[in-house]
């Protein structure tokens, strides 16, 4: 046990003041001086041991009646570990601009607010924490400390289970594990959300797999760099959340991952700066099996690795065509509704056929989903363009003969959504016939018997291969005559019949 004669005068002022809830403020003014990065260098009447912060949370110098006692120091060089693995803590812990010496230990610990900012601190382990408040690290610098039972990699700040019934606060801090985790909150529930915007920078990979963050997480503007081998900055794997703000200037040099997460409103990359793992290769953004009201994907620019968005579900879906990936999966991807076409330029529909040209390989289903929202929002016409683009992408799939036979299908009637082709040709065909035939004398098979010569009749006795006019079985073509032109008739005719039959068949099949 400590005793007050063995106190230092700096650590008698905080026994005295933690009573009365007051602040012990060490600093000196000048700012220079006041840095939290010069803490190291702060001698005697700015130095309290760790012990001494330890022994007052667990209440060595209990307030009065009528009191709330908390400890409030400022300024302060923090010498030793705050090792309060396990404790119940009834007490808030307020330390600002402080320099602590080793990390602070708080695994499994049960307190209230607990505030560390414009602090420096080599790493909080808080691992299974209950925290009756709000964790506060604003403007701290959090640095990488060693493993531990519950990471077995460094992390700077570690969550892990933690539970939190106010917000987690690291708006404008700085956490640091290059090459490592610079948070580890798998499992977080954060009650009050996760708020690392103005100016919030991690060195190294978040994780927040699995967490339940009611309030959201909001990394509006922050940056995350240095993501380690496995080139992934954020996860989020099968993370609950209304709201995901990754807007205004967050910058991301490494994988955002989002497979499987739970949005009940927006994922906002609206501003947003995704360059990857480095090297450009991978995926810049990687959200299969994601589940959102709304997406918006109107980054400030390409990003430069792919974004996988196959098996995600989103009501609302917003991008911009300047924004677009080289490469991005849409297969299985389901949407209720998109903007981001309204403003000018080409037409949309091909603007959404390109859009859906940077899918890798061919699937029907991003086809098959965007006719099925233009018919939804009444444009059939928009909506059989995209199936025909789709019929011929599958088609450079087919074997040579299939591919042969799928060229005659679109040239004649749009693969079947474009009957009018098929009129086209018949016209063209029977003028072409009655034009011929009109300048030529053919011979009847009975003479005397049978309906005078008409070149449009036998034209059209030609082109149609079922029932028949009478014309082609009552005349023939002498030897010099253009009987060719006749069996090219009869032989184009089927050809257009049976591709007639077949689009429309198509057609009747899908609808």
């Amino acid at each position: 046990m400590l005793s007050y004669d063995e106190l230092t005068a700096p650590e008698r002022a905080v026994w005295d003041a933690f009573p009365e809830g007051r602040q012990v403020d060490l600093r000196t003014g000048a700012a220079g001086e006041d840095r939290a990065e010069e803490g190291g260098r702060w001698g005697p009447a700015r130095t309290v041991r760790a012990e001494v912060v330890v022994a007052l949370l667990q209440g060595a110098n209990p307030a009065g009646a009528g009191a709330v006692a908390c400890l409030k120091l400022a300024g302060a060089r923090i010498t030793g570990q705050l090792g309060l693995a396990g404790a119940q803590i009834d007490h808030a812990l307020w330390l600002e601009g402080c320099w602590c010496e080793q990390g602070v230990d708080l695994s499994g610990a049960a307190t209230r607010t607990l505030v560390l900012v414009d602090s420096r601190v080599p790493g909080v382990e808080a691992g299974l924490i209950r925290v009756e408040g709000r964790l506060d690290l604003r403007r701290s610098r959090v640095e990488s400390g060693a493993p531990s039972p519950l990471n077995r990699r460094a992390t700077a700040l570690s969550l892990v289970n933690a539970q939190v019934s106010g917000a987690v606060n690291l708006n404008g801090a700085e956490i640091l594990a290059p090459g490592e985790w610079a948070v580890s909150a798998g499992g977080l529930v954060a009650e009050g959300g996760v708020y690392a915007q103005d100016g919030f920078a991690a060195h190294g990979e978040l994780r927040f797999m699995g967490a339940q963050i009611p309030g959201g997480l909001h990394l509006r503007d922050a940056r995350l760099e240095d993501p380690g081998p496995r080139g992934v900055a954020l996860a989020l794997d099968n993370a609950v959340a209304p709201t995901l703000d990754f807007s205004g200037g967050f910058t991301a040099r490494g994988t955002v991952r989002l497979r499987g997460a739970q949005v009940s409103d927006s994922v906002s990359f609206a501003g947003a700066v995704l360059d990857g793992p480095p090297g450009g290769r991978g995926h810049a953004l990687s959200a299969p099996l994601l589940r959102a009201a709304d997406l918006d994907l109107a980054f400030a620019r390409p990003p430069s690795g792919a974004v996988d968005l196959h098996g995600a579900q989103v009501s609302r879906l917003r991008d911009d065509e300047r924004s677009w990936p080289e490469v991005i999966e849409l297969d299985g991807l389901v949407y209720g509704a998109l903007a981001g076409d309204e403003a000018g330029g080409r037409d949309p529909v091909a603007r959404r056929l390109a859009w859906i040209g940077r899918s890798p390989g061919y699937n029907p289903q991003p086809y098959e989903q965007l006719a099925s929202w233009y018919r939804r929002d009444g444009h059939d016409d928009d909506a059989r363009r995209v199936l025909l683009d789709k019929q011929r992408r599958r088609q450079h799939t087919l074997p040579p003969v299939a591919r042969l036979w799928g060229y005659l299908l679109d040239a004649t009637v749009g693969y079947g959504y474009r009957p009018w082709l098929a009129g086209v040709w018949l016209v063209t065909l029977t003028v072409l016939g009655a034009l011929v035939f009109g300048a030529h004398s053919p011979v009847p098979v009975k003479r005397g018997e049978g309906a005078p010569f008409q070149p449009l009749v036998y034209t059209l006795d030609l082109l149609v291969p079922v029932g028949g006019l009478g014309q082609r079985t009552a005349w023939y073509w002498p030897q010099d005559g253009p009987q060719w032109l006749a069996y090219a008739l009869i032989a184009l005719g089927w050809v257009l019949t049976t591709a007639v039959l077949a689009g429309v068949t198509r057609v009747l099949q899908k609808n």
